[in-house]
């Protein structure tokens, strides 16, 4: 997410409901640590500055999805414990090893190269040995090694002189369901592994299974660690678990400030395809943001809305690449610089991700993920 600019058009991030927000996962899933999601440049909300959030509001660590990720925060200046949640590609192993970042690891070859990069890291007699996390897929079918393999791959890494098996893991599919069974199995699995694994005569320092859903509504998943990812951000995993979500507060806010007031006359159209026309008077307000900001062409289309001096003003017209239109009424008063809200709220009134989510068929993690980096962020401390 790019910094601060003047711009008209912004994301806001509530730090302190990030902060609330890891408080709050820490008294429900105690005594399980927590290791905050920060992947995906922290789900849209910026990386390095929800990290150093959520280490100083308790978190125990930090998770990302690629190497390339855990080097920014490392650049950032952020310290601390950071997991890789998938196997580095083949050139990005000793880079992750001079950065101090975790790997996961579910591969005989991925196990190997871990090894290769620890022992040829010129310190690398002097240091610690280099922690890797085996991933076991229980059920995902997405990355993991099979729960037959866990064993052997367990013993590989215990069998060379720089790598130590920091944890065996393993993901959720359906926790955001409490109702489906498939949870139960895959936590069924995944205690058998760990018990195989035992078994071996092999340690296993930590196990962790949950993401946010499973921290929240499954508390057999918690184990010794959780990995939350969307409650971090004040968002509920489904609408089925946001009764189980209460005290989360939403970080985000996306604004923009009208560029551009027009009236329309009955009948005419707006934006590309003219495939909104005014049935009556309009005034038109333009927002100067659209899809290349993240705001899908086909908003409109599905009814989304803007607040616009404390009321929902429907967009209207398809959404262009730098611009959108919103429809104010015909009696409106609403001037150039007048702030409208995408996402957040305005005079008593709300739009939240979660309903830009029902609207467009999707989950709230794909609308907060989905705003550009071009909108600048500003941080509330």
């Amino acid at each position: 997410m790019t910094a601060a600019s003047a711009r008209a058009a912004w994301i806001e991030v509530d730090l302190r409901a990030v902060a609330a927000n890891v408080r709050w996962l820490r008294e429900r899933i105690a005594p399980a640590a927590l290791c905050a999601v920060v992947k995906a440049d922290a789900y849209g909300h910026g990386a390095a500055q929800v990290a150093r959030t959520a280490l100083g509001a308790g978190a125990d660590r930090l998770a990302v999805a690629t190497v390339d990720e855990g080097l920014e925060l490392r650049a950032a200046g952020v310290a601390g414990r950071i997991l890789v949640l998938s196997e580095p590609a083949p050139g990005e192993w000793c880079e992750a090893r001079r950065a101090g970042l975790e790997p996961a690891v579910y591969s005989l070859s991925g196990v190997q190269a871990a090894a290769e990069a620890a022992a040829g890291d010129r310190l690398g007699e002097l240091e610690e040995p280099w922690r890797v996390h085996l991933k076991v897929d229980t059920g995902m079918h997405r990355v993991g090694c099979k729960p037959d393999d866990a064993v052997a791959l367990a013993r590989a890494v215990a069998g060379h002189d720089h790598l130590v098996l920091g944890s065996v893991w393993s993901h959720l599919a359906v926790a955001d369901d409490p109702s489906d069974p498939f949870t139960a199995t895959q936590a069924d699995r995944f205690a058998a592994v760990l018990d195989a694994i035992r078994a071996a005569g092999l340690t296993v320092p930590e196990a962790h299974l949950a993401n946010s859903a499973g921290a929240i509504a499954h508390p057999a998943t918690r184990f010794d660690l959780v990995r939350a990812g969307i409650a971090l951000y004040g968002l509920a995993p489904s609408a089925v678990l946001a009764p189980w979500c209460d005290g989360l507060r939403p970080a985000m806010a996306v604004k923009a400030r009208v560029s551009h007031v027009q009236r329309l006359a009955s009948g005419e159209a707006v934006s590309y395809g003219r495939r909104w026309q005014a049935h009556e008077a309009a005034t038109i307000a333009t927002l100067p943001l659209g899809y290349a900001d993240g705001v899908p062409r086909r908003a409109f289309a599905v009814g989304a809305a803007v607040l616009l001096g404390g009321r929902r003003c429907p967009i209207v017209g398809a959404v262009t690449m730098d611009q959108l239109m919103v429809d104010c009424g015909p009696d409106a008063t609403v001037a150039r610089g007048d702030v409208a809200v995408l996402v957040g709220e305005q005079a008593g009134q709300r739009i939240t991700a979660d309903e830009w989510a029902d609207r467009l068929d999707t989950i709230s993690y794909e609308v907060v993920c989905g705003f550009s980096r071009r909108l600048p962020a500003r941080y509330q401390p």
